[in-house]
């Protein structure tokens, strides 16, 4: 509540006049009848007009501080009230801010999908044109090529016409001296067969001789098995070299029909053996004991000795081993299923050394394992044999079944 202090002074000064002429009133009464007890009374009444006049004070004062308090506590109510209405103004204001941030979020964000709908959709377009552009590019290259390519041959045809027939002739003449080369390679393997089987029945005796008095053999019986050994040995070195002239052949036919892949697996071959006949320049002989192991072949036993037996083993492992690779390389040209024209078959002779075991004996079990690695590799798959880390081997139980090895002693 608000004091009004203007017209309180005004009040207290009527207030006051009205005293003062009161007192001048009992004044002149008191002149005419009592003297010195007008004093008393005037000094009295002084005295209660000063009372009266700190009363009055004590109580403007009073109320001065109930209005300023007042004052203060509405100020207060005022401004809090004020503050509350401005925090709630403001929360107001920022939840409508908020609202509308995330209102524009929400159009942002539509627009922004709208405009990547449209650009996937021009992107797409353009790749379709682009797509439709090119197949239509393409169409016309093509178009373009078979008919160049169609002028070429007809020309080609005309001006060539007698050099094809020429180069026709030649690769028909190679063919011929191939497959007579081919065909004497066979003949002479299969004279070598016949050998080897007159050869067989003597070392069936000579083998038997052998066990029966190897711990107390003469020396010139030794001499005489040793030599033996190193001609078998020197008689395959020589039929070496009649197989690198005709791999060179063989080379140039598989030029001629593009033959790439088998091209490189039989360049590949022919440095294994290489590198094999430098191992072979610094074997030495071994007497290896006598022959206590047997094999089943085409109806019969034969017997050799343990060192025999690991190159039989040797033989279908290796041959399993280049007949996998020759595969791949006849798959990889596009090339008809014939593992009897790789190298690795006609020759058939990698690893061998020309020791207890006849060439021809070693030939026949490499190519047993040859051609079922050929199998494996044309088509892809490990029915005879494993790869373990880039090692290719024949399966146990195939090479048990292909060797049939026994212990006899």
């Amino acid at each position: 509540m608000k004091v009004n202090y203007k017209a309180l002074a005004t009040s207290a000064a009527l207030a006051l006049a009205v005293l003062v002429g009161a007192s001048s009133v009992t004044n002149a009464q008191g002149r005419r009848g009592r003297g010195q007890k007008q004093s008393q009374e005037n000094q009295q009444q002084a005295n209660q007009n000063n009372q009266d006049q700190n009363d009055q004070k004590r109580a403007e004062q009073e109320a001065r501080r109930n209005g300023q308090r007042q004052q203060r506590e509405q100020q207060q109510q005022a401004q809090q009230q004020q503050r509350q209405a401005e925090q709630q103004q403001a929360a107001q204001q920022r939840a409508a801010q908020q609202q509308s941030q995330q209102n524009q979020r929400a159009e942002q964000e539509q627009r922004w999908q709208q405009n990547r709908a449209r650009v996937q959709q021009n992107q797409q377009e353009q790749q379709q044109r682009w797509e439709q552009n090119k197949q239509r590019v393409q169409q016309i290259h093509e178009q373009n090529q078979q008919r160049w390519e169609q002028n070429r041959q007809r020309v080609q045809q005309n001006q060539d016409q007698p050099r094809v027939q020429q180069e026709q002739n030649r690769q028909r003449a190679q063919q011929q001296i191939w497959e007579q080369q081919r065909q004497q390679q066979q003949n002479r393997q299969t004279q070598q067969n016949s050998d080897w089987q007159r050869r067989q029945q003597q070392d069936v005796a000579r083998r038997q001789q052998s066990t029966r008095i190897y711990s107390d053999r003469p020396n010139n019986q030794q001499r005489d098995w040793r030599a033996y050994q190193e001609q078998r040995a020197d008689q395959y070195r020589q039929e070496q070299y009649r197989q690198q002239s005709w791999a060179l052949q063989r080379q140039r036919l598989l030029e001629q029909q593009r033959r790439r892949a088998q091209l490189a697996y039989q360049r590949a071959y022919l440095e294994r053996v290489r590198q094999d006949q430098l191992r072979l320049q610094n074997w030495q002989y071994n007497d290896y004991g006598p022959y206590n192991y047997r094999y089943y072949r085409s109806g019969n036993y034969y017997e050799t000795n343990r060192y025999g037996a690991q190159m039989l083993q040797q033989a279908i492992n290796d041959g399993y081993e280049e007949g996998f690779r020759a595969g791949q390389a006849d798959r990889e040209d596009g090339w008809s299923f014939s593992p009897q024209d790789a190298i690795g078959y006609q020759d058939a002779s990698y690893g061998y050394d020309g020791y207890y075991v006849d060439v021809n004996e070693y030939q026949y079990y490499f190519r047993e394992g040859f051609t079922r690695g050929y199998e494996d590799g044309y088509y892809g798959r490990y029915q005879y044999g494993r790869n373990s880390n880039g090692t290719l081997s024949i399966l146990s139980a195939i090479l048990g079944q292909i060797l049939n090895l026994q212990l006899i002693n």
